[in-house]
């Protein structure tokens, strides 16, 4: 097995064992990712619009 696919497996791994352990931060950080993402996206948008 090459380094690579066992790295893989080992975050694969701890993600999974961090979801089922902490489920309500694990949820809290894809909403806290989601906010950022939609800020961001907005802010390039606004960018983008103001080019033309």
């Amino acid at each position: 097995m090459n380094v690579k696919k066992l790295l893989s497996f080992v975050v694969i791994a701890f993600v999974l064992f961090y979801v089922i352990s902490q489920p309500e931060r694990s949820a809290d950080i894809v909403r806290t990712t989601g906010t950022a993402l939609a800020d961001a996206a907005g802010q390039l948008s606004t960018f983008v619009g103001s080019l033309f």
